[in-house]
């Protein structure tokens, strides 16, 4: 199934994306473990994005998961933080793979493929978005409205939106791929805040020991989600 930016079942997609995935990816997340450095009653201040940066991330991820009675959105989830979080990672610097030339255009099973570590494809990006939307719409992305916002990314997933050195296409899985992963993953990551997105699923989380559930089928599990903290 493909994601539109503008699709209305984004939610659906999402919950389909997390059943389909191994329940070890979503207690890890996308790279290695970073707590949170803040206490919920602070307010999150990102460690890696600029001010502009941070601005445009966080209406992207609110247009992947908007606000929904299902559930809670990209920024109730804690998403942005999450991705903010990941960028100060061996994740984010390329050190889990092969990062040397040559760089050829691959499928998806070959893993990342791009020249760009994560955090330099997320600067590049995010810079050339908001200049692709001023000559065009005359506006930053984040001070696009909804529907201009989700028309946007639709470009981008379509690949048709120009935004400088980083492909539209690749800098939209690359979202999207944390984006989800922020939505589902361990909070002790940063995001999945207070296990909300769990508990939609109905998902148990980091629990030790739910064996005497595996077998019944159709019964609701009755035990809340439990993080790895």
């Amino acid at each position: 199934m493909k994601v539109i930016g503008i699709s209305p079942h984004r939610r659906n997609f999402l919950r389909k994306a997390v059943t389909a995935a191994p329940a070890v990816a979503l207690i890890a997340g996308a790279g290695v473990g970073v707590a949170a450095s803040v206490s919920p009653a602070e307010a999150y201040r990102p460690a890696y994005f600029t001010d502009v940066e941070w601005q445009t991330l966080m209406a992207l991820v609110q247009r992947l998961i908007p606000p929904n009675s299902d559930g809670p959105s990209a920024l109730e989830a804690g998403v942005h933080e999450f991705i903010d979080l990941q960028m100060n990672t061996p994740y984010a610097y390329g050190k889990l793979w092969f990062m040397q030339a040559p760089f050829v255009a691959s499928p998806p099973e070959f893993g990342y493929q791009f020249h760009m570590a994560p955090r330099d494809l997320y600067r590049s990006a995010l810079a050339g978005l908001n200049t692709a939307t001023q000559q065009k719409l005359g506006k930053g992305f984040a001070a696009l409205d909804a529907a201009q916002q989700d028309a946007v990314i639709g470009e981008l997933e379509k690949g048709t939106l120009a935004i400088g050195e980083v492909p539209p296409a690749v800098f939209f899985g690359q979202l999207l791929q944390n984006t989800r992963e922020g939505y589902f993953s361990d909070p002790v990551h940063g995001g999945n805040k207070d296990m909300a997105a769990w508990r939609m699923i109905n998902f148990p989380g980091a629990r030790g020991d739910y064996m005497d559930w595996v077998e019944q089928y159709g019964k609701h599990y009755p035990l809340p989600p439990a993080s790895i903290a």
